[in-house]
């Protein structure tokens, strides 16, 4: 089959039906080669009426190959295409239009269906774009217009909706709020936001733009409304960037691809001189030119390594469909061939092997109130505000409750900004927040003080509560594991992955206790983004093949410097996304031992096309050169092995992972 080295890989939608032409050209090939066949064999017809319908054949199976192989001669290059054309115009002369319409026809065929596994493969992936957002609310005059993301200019005001995707990178100028900044940077807690004091300043890079105003596109809003000025034009990244992925996909060979590629390379022209020879035949043999010819255009046929051609990337393109059905995103052959390979995986934390949400961890009582009051109290202050730590403290807090008594009433509350919140509750005054909060007290007793410290060395977000100038409590919230991780975990076990380590920036002991409670085999804290490189190159040192899976921009280098890079998808930054070989769109960890099984498949189906395809014309170009077999045989075995091929390979778009039944 041609197409497979050259980029002519895309499905026909340039004829009259559109994307099905190639496939109803093939059939109505097939349909006057059947007729011209009965015709022939069955009517006392003339041969020149016979000949129309094999003409027709001829035609319409030809076409497109033809096309092809004129588009590849005008660059220099002689492909499968050619040696097809060759031997059905050869069949022609020797008035065998029968075998060459069969040729033709099934030729054709085979292009139409493999054609057809790449049109699958790219509405699959294609149909994940529409996850992203298109519109942005632009301010014009003293109102907003609803635009499209593409026409967003640096320095228009754009309005964010609350709990809506931000559309473009920017800073507050109008609004306070809370942004889940974890598609970005990978922070599991959402970062208070404030505006610029100066809105009008100008920056000579975004670096100098305070944290707590800026703003990335991709993240998510809190419960308030905030106006943003753009500072980077935004085309719908994510759009652009799966479009990207999806001609990355077609462009990136396995190795076992490349291999083949070189093989063909050698072997298209070593053909030719063969068929050249075979001509010559009759000089050394008793037979006619004729039958030299004959016996060179049958050879011709049996050894042109069309399904060899489309072997690997009719199973590739199956399998990348497949998987982009199931919600996972592989950039090409090599990603899909590795990953099936990999023993050892190693996982960033936050947001990979953990929710990247807040929940309550400690409740410590400081002076004897009971734990149910000092909760009331707690729950009824949190509940007058928006804030992502309030609502985990009341969910958490309510859950904790020994019995529910109602929500006491809280006058006067106040959030203090990216410190905590104060207010009164029966005419007493409570304050809840860090140790900031605290900063006009000096005299923050030392015990307390080091209940906190210590907490947060854990990695918890530490809150301290104070009532009428008592400290009462501490809570302390922190970023737990995902309920899928354990049984995930178990399952890639399960399936032969031997080492599962993680690497993080949050400190040991935090590594320590998350890794224990999920079953991770080994756990590296307090890495930074190139200590974590080190680490991968050292375990691929030891196990030859590691994947990284991350999220965020700090997992970016080590992503790129393993063997795989897998991106936790949708809170997976841009970077990340276009690091990794392979994006988990739905930010599922569940998917990873489908994708795992799913490219073992496709190699184990690459294997079978390999065996399918070269046992053929193993058989075949023998046959043919010793008179054994004719051109019709030829034909069907070989186009036959073709479309053999092909079908195999789309088995794999009905793949079912009976681990996790994706």
């Amino acid at each position: 089959m041609s197409g497979h080295n050259h980029g002519c890989c895309e499905p026909h939608n340039d004829g009259i039906f559109g994307d099905k032409t190639e496939l109803i050209l093939a059939v109505s090939s097939g349909i006057f080669l059947l007729l011209g066949f009965l015709l022939n064999n069955f009517t006392e017809l003339d041969f020149v009426y016979i000949l129309i319908p094999y003409l027709f054949s001829y035609g319409f199976g030809g076409y497109y190959t033809l096309k092809e192989a004129i588009q590849e001669i005008s660059k220099g290059k002689f492909q499968i295409d050619f040696l097809m054309l060759v031997a059905a115009v050869g069949a022609a002369l020797l008035d065998k239009w029968a075998e060459g319409a069969l040729l033709l026809f099934l030729f054709s065929l085979g292009h139409a269906l493999e054609h057809m596994a790449m049109a699958k493969a790219r509405k699959s992936i294609e149909s994940l774009t529409k996850l992203s957002p298109k519109v942005a609310l632009r301010k014009k005059g003293d109102e907003f217009v609803e635009v499209n993301i593409a026409e967003l200019k640096i320095g228009d005001i754009i309005r964010i909706k609350p709990n809506s995707t931000v559309s473009a990178d920017g800073f507050l100028i109008n609004g306070e709020t809370s942004i889940n900044q974890a598609p970005i940077t990978g922070e599991s807690i959402p970062v208070d936001k404030e505006p610029l004091k100066d809105p009008e300043k100008e920056f000579s890079s975004e670096t100098e733009i305070p944290e707590k105003s800026r703003v990335f596109a991709g993240t998510i809003n809190g419960d308030s409304t905030i106006e943003i000025k753009v500072i980077k034009e935004s085309q719908d990244s994510t759009l652009n960037r799966l479009i990207n992925m999806v001609q990355e996909a077609q462009e990136k060979k396995s190795p076992t691809q490349l291999l083949t590629d070189k093989f063909e390379k050698f072997y298209v022209p070593a053909v030719l001189i063969l068929i050249i020879l075979l001509n010559f035949a009759f000089l050394i043999i008793d037979e006619s030119w004729q039958d030299s010819f004959y016996r060179s255009m049958a050879a011709l046929v049996a050894a042109s390594p069309c399904a060899l051609a489309i072997s690997t990337p009719s199973a590739v393109l199956s399998g990348i469909a497949r998987a982009a059905k199931g919600g996972v995103l592989i950039k090409g052959g090599k990603p899909l061939e590795d990953l099936g390979t990999l023993r050892a995986l190693a996982f960033d934390k936050t947001g990979t092997l953990t929710e990247g949400k807040p929940k309550m961890t400690d409740v410590v009582l400081l002076n004897g109130m009971p734990k149910d009051e000092f909760l009331q109290k707690v729950i009824a202050l949190e509940s007058s505000s928006n804030h992502p730590l309030a609502k985990a403290v009341v969910r958490d807090g309510n859950a904790k409750l020994s019995k529910q008594n109602g929500l006491l009433k809280v006058e006067k509350s106040e959030a203090v900004q990216g410190k905590g919140i104060r207010g009164n509750i029966n005419g007493e005054e409570i304050k809840i927040g860090n140790l900031e909060l605290y900063e006009e007290i000096s005299e923050i007793p030392i015990s307390v003080e080091k209940k906190v410290k210590d907490l947060e060395k854990e990695g918890k977000t530490v809150m301290l509560v104070q009532n009428n100038k008592k400290f009462s409590g501490i809570i302390a919230l922190m970023d737990t594991p995902r309920k899928s991780a354990k049984p995930t975990l178990a399952k890639l076990k399960k399936i032969g992955i031997r080492k599962m380590i993680m690497l993080t920036g949050d400190n040991q002991e935090v590594a320590n206790a998350v890794a224990s409670e999920i079953g991770l085999t080994q756990a590296y804290g307090g890495l930074l983004p190139e200590e974590k490189v080190d680490r991968i190159k050292q375990l691929e040192k030891e196990e030859s093949k590691i994947a990284m899976i991350g999220d965020g921009v700090n997992d970016a280098p080590a992503m790129a410097n393993s063997t795989v890079g897998i991106a936790m998808g949708a809170a997976g930054s841009d970077v990340a996304l276009e690091t990794a070989d392979i994006a988990l769109m739905a930010d599922k960890l569940e998917i990873l031992p489908f994708a795992i099984a799913l490219s073992r498949k496709a190699h184990q189906i690459v294997k079978q096309n390999l065996w399918i395809s070269l046992g053929v014309v193993a058989l075949l170009l023998p046959a043919t050169i010793f008179g054994w077999a004719n051109i019709g045989i030829a034909v069907v075995f070989h186009e036959g092995s073709t479309i053999v091929v092909v079908l195999n390979a789309l088995r794999l778009l009905a793949f079912k992972d009976k681990y996790s039944n994706i």
